[in-house]
C-alpha cells in the first residue's frame, strides 16, 4: 500500500503551471491489467491519474517483475519522456480501471523550452517524483532480494 505522494501536481505546480500543462491533456482510459508501456520501450507521453491504480514495476529475468509503486490520483506516470534518449526504464500496468490525463511529451517539452519559468517548474515537478521514485525503487528491491536475517 502506497502513502499519499508529497509530489502530487497539485501540492507541487502553481495554478498557472499547472493550468498550461492541463491545457494539454487528452483524457484516456485503461482497464484493469493494461499495460501502460513496457520497459525499454519509446517514452513519446505521459500521464496523470485521475482515478484508479497503476502499479509500476520491474522486469526481473526469470521472475515475475517486482512491484515498485502503486501510483493513484494525482500522481505522474512516467518521468522517461523528459530525457534522452527518451525510453521507458519500469513498466506501467493498470491493477485497476484507470481513468488518466495524457500528455504528449514532445509538445510539453517544446511548451518547456519556450517558457523558461513553466519549463523550470515542470522540471522541477518530475525531477522530485523523479528522487522519490528511485528511493522507493531502491527500498522494494532491498526487501524482495536482501538477505533476511531472522533474530537468534
Amino acid at each position: 500500500m502506497s502513502t499519499p505522494s508529497p509530489v502530487r501536481i497539485a501540492a507541487v505546480l502553481s495554478t498557472e503551471h499547472r493550468g498550461r500543462l492541463m491545457s494539454q491533456a487528452r483524457e484516456v482510459h485503461f482497464p484493469a491489467g493494461a499495460g501502460i508501456f513496457a520497459e525499454g520501450t519509446r517514452a513519446e507521453s505521459f500521464w496523470i491519474v485521475r482515478s484508479g491504480t497503476v502499479t509500476l514495476e520491474i522486469p526481473v529475468p526469470g521472475r515475475r517483475p517486482a512491484s515498485v509503486e502503486s501510483l493513484g490520483p494525482g500522481e505522474l506516470v512516467g518521468w522517461s519522456w523528459l530525457f534522452p534518449p527518451y525510453v521507458w526504464q519500469l513498466a506501467a500496468e493498470a491493477m485497476t480501471p484507470v481513468r488518466a490525463y495524457e500528455f504528449d511529451g514532445t509538445r510539453v517539452r517544446l511548451l518547456m523550452d519556450a517558457d523558461p519559468a513553466f519549463g523550470s517548474a515542470v522540471g522541477h515537478w518530475v525531477g522530485r517524483v523523479l528522487a522519490l521514485r528511485l528511493h522507493q525503487t531502491r527500498t522494494r528491491l532491498l526487501d524482495l532480494y536482501a538477505p533476511h536475517v531472522t533474530p537468534g
